[in-house]
């Protein structure tokens, strides 16, 4: 019987065998990364006291307090609410004090996390060690809407990472394999104003300060960072009023700690910012805003420069600044108003202005005069606040109608000699009270109305520049973060709440003629709506 010969396989054959199972096992996917207890951790090299205290300039009074509000390690602690004016810093000494103490916490932003499912599933998806990926689909580990839904899981989750911080505590090997430090889990969250406008934001915010009195878990610590003050947290429930933290603005000196810090040529840069510090910091102390201006002012106040690492003397700081100057002006508008546009275009718009007619050049030099400058929605805002201080609540109607035209149908009567003493005692009364308070639903209506009728008064080159700056859209654009602004310059200033409905009112401080003369830059006519007694 013959032998069944078996096949030989050639060195050809085997070769490619070879090759083909080198390229399965090259193609085997990836595992996801999971992830461990290190991960509730800051994952850095700790940070010494020093380096902390050298990398947030400005803020050693806000470092110191908040270690103190922290405390020892395994310490129970309040609520803390971490509040101030956007880019003071908040979330930067929040992060790198933990990073500091090297502690487990968990961070959720309420403007990543937009709405109240996503906020929750953020934060058990952390405490739970889950990453989204392909593999599940990107899905969360827990699907959850209801607070009620919420409390339960994050107590589950706490409750197995803390006994899993207790377990490691003990071990030797936690300071070498980078655990966090301590038993303690703290949640932050961030942005919380953002919760305002949710749809359910009057029963969420409620809520995320009770978690205090929900959870009874000593080992857990909240704290919240805003950008606005406690006073707009109050609610008609009882919960623990987080310990309140401050961030002021950021001083002058300050500012230039943070701009000077990494800069290569130090002293080119110094002669850069004794230029244009003072007059920013009159607009604007946001660190992201005078960051993005300041990088084109620089790029121009060292166009002339052949060799950037010179050390400019007396003669090349005059003509590196007067290279500088036709830059400054436009520059200080665009980061007055938010929408800004870039500095060639606004060349460009000055040119366009200086081509205008001998009317117009009259006009700009009335407002030469004013020794500051402000984009046209803040002038408008500004007589609005003016107005509604000097006149009676009660004449808003007679003075505006509907189209914002002002009703001067008025029977014009003789004035005898009592009334025109009661006007002057009148008057004299209203110079020693001062200019009166005003909502902030009058302000929005009388710059409704001015705006209008600028609209409709201006002739076809102003029309055509306020077209440029965007039009009637653009006059009633960010009124609120121009009258936050107006506000920091103390053009008008924010004064307590009404008694009877809560609301916020205002006051401006201006004087009659520094009105006039911003109404004559716009060409407006402040004197036929200013209520004379």
């Amino acid at each position: 019987m013959a032998k069944v010969e078996s096949p030989q396989v050639t060195r050809r054959t085997t070769r490619s065998c070879s090759a083909s199972n080198d390229a399965i096992e090259s193609t085997k996917p990836i595992e996801p990364y999971k992830p461990t207890l290190n991960d509730l951790g800051f994952r850095q090299q700790p940070l010494s006291f020093e380096d902390l205290l050298s990398c947030l300039p400005g803020r050693r009074t806000q470092v110191l307090e908040l270690l103190g509000l922290l405390g020892p390690v395994n310490s129970p602690m309040f609520p803390i609410l971490v509040y101030g004016g956007p880019s003071t810093g908040k979330t930067s000494v929040t992060l790198q004090v933990f990073r500091h103490l090297n502690r487990p916490f968990v961070y959720s932003s309420c403007v990543t996390c937009y709405s109240p499912r996503i906020l929750f599933e953020s934060i058990l998806n952390q405490l739970l060690f889950h990453r989204k990926n392909s593999g599940n689909s990107y899905s969360s580990i827990k699907r959850c809407e209801k607070p009620s839904d919420f409390v339960n899981y994050l107590r589950e989750a706490l409750e197995s990472v803390i006994k899993n911080l207790k377990g490691n505590s003990g071990k030797l090997s936690s300071e070498v394999s980078g655990q966090p430090k301590g038993t303690m889990i703290y949640l932050v969250f961030d942005n919380l104003e953002r919760v305002r406008k949710w749809d359910k934001s009057s029963t969420i915010l409620p809520f995320l300060f009770n978690l205090f009195d929900i959870l009874k878990m000593p080992e857990v610590g909240l704290i919240f960072i805003s950008n606005t003050s406690p006073d707009t947290y109050y609610f008609n429930m009882g919960f623990v009023e987080p310990i309140p933290l401050c961030f002021p603005d950021y001083t002058e000196d300050d500012l230039r700690q943070i701009f000077m810090a990494n800069q290569t040529n130090r002293k080119l840069y110094s002669s850069f910012f004794g230029v244009v510090l003072r007059p920013f910091c009159r607009v604007t102390r946001r660190v992201d805003e005078l960051s993005a201006v300041f990088s084109s002012l620089f790029k121009k106040y060292s166009q002339p420069l052949s060799d950037m690492g010179v050390a400019p003397n007396e003669d090349m700081k005059r003509r590196l600044f007067s290279h500088l100057q036709p830059h400054i002006a436009s520059a200080l508008n665009e980061t007055f108003q938010s929408p800004s546009r870039p500095l060639l275009k606004d060349e460009a718009n000055r040119e366009t202005k200086k081509k205008c007619s001998s009317r117009m050049s009259t006009i700009h030099e009335d407002f030469d005069k004013i020794d500051f400058h402000m984009s046209t929605s803040a002038k408008y805002l500004l007589i609005s606040a003016f107005l509604a201080s000097r006149n009676p609540a009660t004449l808003d109607a007679s003075l505006f109608d509907s189209t914002g035209v002002s009703d001067s149908r008025k029977r014009k009567r003789k004035p005898s000699e009592k009334s025109l003493e009661q006007k002057e005692m009148t008057e004299l009364e209203l110079l020693m009270k001062g200019p009166g308070t005003f909502p902030l639903e009058r302000l929005l209506a009388i710059f409704q109305c001015i705006t209008s009728l600028a609209e409709d008064s201006l002739d076809e080159e102003e029309s055509h520049e306020l077209t440029i700056e965007g039009g009637s859209s653009g006059l009633m654009s960010d009124v609120l973060l121009q009258l936050s602004s107006l506000c920091n310059a103390n053009f008008i200033i924010k004064g307590g709440s009404c008694p009877l409905d809560g609301s916020t009112r205002y006051r401006t401080a201006v004087s009659e003629d520094l009105a006039l003369k911003v109404a004559r830059s716009l060409k407006f006519p402040l004197s036929k709506y200013l209520y004379r007694r």
